[in-house]
């Protein structure tokens, strides 16, 4: 009878937990359930599908965009710079670098797609420039040409921040899911700045992976950081991290698939022990490697608005 009592207990506590986080959340149910039949999975094609419908088509009210506009040598150093059509003050600079499990993606999915002009779109709304770039791909390109591309985007950005309305002081670099890795290695590594200092205020991580050792890497990374197990550890981000001062933001989504929660937990620990402090961490409830992204510049503000609060605490 104890027992039947305390799993009644248990139950209506999870019940009222649920009840509770359903109440907070701005994620309507049929999108929850949508993203919980996905389960654990990158799918990208079914997250587009659910969250295009709710993402403004062009051409978009109020913003000024400059598209593919060169930032280095390669065909693929090109970059979207998204800047209101009225601005007053010098604004802070908000960097997007994009996924694609290292030999894939693009700053816009498709010619026609709201993906990821959306993460554009919200910058301008909430007081940034939006620049959004793409690089090299692996197997052509492996290491370290995503992250001498980040490098030559930050240079970029920085020399000409304030001709588009942007503060070269306030410099904010983010990615989502590789990209994530790429904005890591870049803070992790200051030996590819091409910026005293790295020219960043912040850096802000997205479902990344920072320890290439914790576990065995997939046949995408591979081809990106090489076959020799040696390499992983200094090619690896955590460490650099750790020692950096920069201010760090880390997120990870509730379905990521399990490494990418347990790459946060380990980048969320490691950060703590930096004399510069913890970094802002972010767990998602309900959201999916994919949605965390696709979600950005919808009613769902969670990960945005820890964002805001991130970059006003630099001021």
């Amino acid at each position: 009878m104890a027992l039947t009592r305390l799993a009644l207990a248990i139950v209506a506590t999870t019940l009222a937990a649920t009840a509770a986080q359903a109440q907070q959340s701005p994620m309507p149910d049929d999108i929850a359930w949508k993203l919980i039949e996905i389960g654990r999975t990158i799918d990208p094609p079914k997250t587009a599908a659910i969250y295009a419908p709710l993402q403004a088509k062009e051409p978009y009210a109020g913003v000024t965009i400059q598209r593919d506009v060169r930032y280095g040598t390669a065909e693929r150093n090109l970059l979207d710079v998204f800047t209101p059509e009225a601005a007053a003050a010098p604004r802070p600079v908000l960097i997007f670098v994009h996924g694609g499990a290292f030999i894939g993606g693009n700053k816009r999915t498709t010619p026609d797609s709201p993906f990821y002009d959306n993460v554009m779109l919200w910058a301008v709304k909430s007081g940034f420039v939006g620049v959004n770039i793409t690089y090299r791909l692996a197997p052509k390109f492996p290491w370290p040409a995503g992250v001498e591309d980040v490098a030559s985007a930050v240079q970029w950005v920085a020399a000409h921040a304030a001709e588009n309305g942007g503060d070269p002081a306030r410099i904010y670099l983010m990615g989502h899911s590789a990209g994530a890795v790429h904005v890591a290695t870049y803070v992790a590594h200051p030996e590819f700045h091409k910026v005293g200092g790295g020219g960043l205020a912040g850096a802000i991580m997205a479902s990344g992976v920072y320890d290439l050792t914790a576990t065995p890497l997939g046949d995408q990374e591979m081809a990106y950081f090489g076959t020799d197990p040696s390499r992983f550890k200094e090619r690896s981000s955590l460490s650099g991290l750790q020692a950096s001062t920069l201010p760090l933001m880390i997120a990870s989504a509730e379905l990521d698939p399990p490494r990418f929660v347990e790459q946060f937990d380990l980048l969320k620990q490691a950060a703590c022990k930096r004399p510069a402090g913890c970094a802002r961490a972010v767990m998602l409830p309900q959201h999916s490697h994919m949605s965390e992204a696709y979600s950005i510049n919808t009613d769902d503000d969670r990960l945005t608005r820890e964002i805001l609060e991130f970059v006003v605490s630099r001021k």
